[in-house]
């Protein structure tokens, strides 16, 4: 069932299996489901997925989807928030809602200007000095899901 969790935590095209086990671990702890969205960068069984994952890959709810449009047709009517550094928002200006998906692309690419230019409003991102190319995706992930973690839980009590 979709809404049985908090949030959607969707990987699209993930390169790097240690950085989608420990993305796991973030999502056992924020209550999120992980979406992979194929083409993935490595085997499903390869060692340091696992690994990086520890224990927790068993307490995960996850879920590997062909492309964009079959995610989409899974989650159908969620509000998707696409995690870039070209994003003109900041991450905390956005409200984020029970159910809603944090989309953040590959290692090396980010996600497709084709996505991004679809909706340019529902572009966010982590600011950070100029210096930095670029933040680890496990760590973009842990700052943006924690972000929306506690705007549903002050919004919930």
């Amino acid at each position: 069932m979709l809404d049985e969790h908090l949030l959607h935590i969707v990987l699209f095209e993930p390169e790097i299996p240690q950085n989608t086990g420990n993305i796991g671990r973030t999502c056992v702890a924020v209550d999120a489901k992980l979406w992979l969205v194929r083409p993935l960068g490595f085997r499903l069984d390869e060692r340091r997925l696992r690994r990086a994952g520890m224990d927790y890959w068993q307490h995960l709810d996850w879920e590997i989807v062909a492309d964009w449009d079959t995610l989409q047709q899974r989650l159908p009517d969620r509000p998707m928030w696409l995690m870039t550094k070209t994003g003109q928002r900041c991450y905390t200006a956005a409200e984020f809602s029970r159910g809603d998906v944090l989309v953040f692309g590959s290692e090396s690419r980010g996600l497709p200007p084709s996505l991004l230019q679809a909706d340019p409003q529902r572009c966010l991102r982590i600011p950070m000095r100029e210096e930095a190319r670029s933040l680890n995706l496990a760590c973009s992930v842990a700052v943006a899901a924690y972000e929306a973690l506690r705007q549903i839980q002050v919004g919930t009590g």
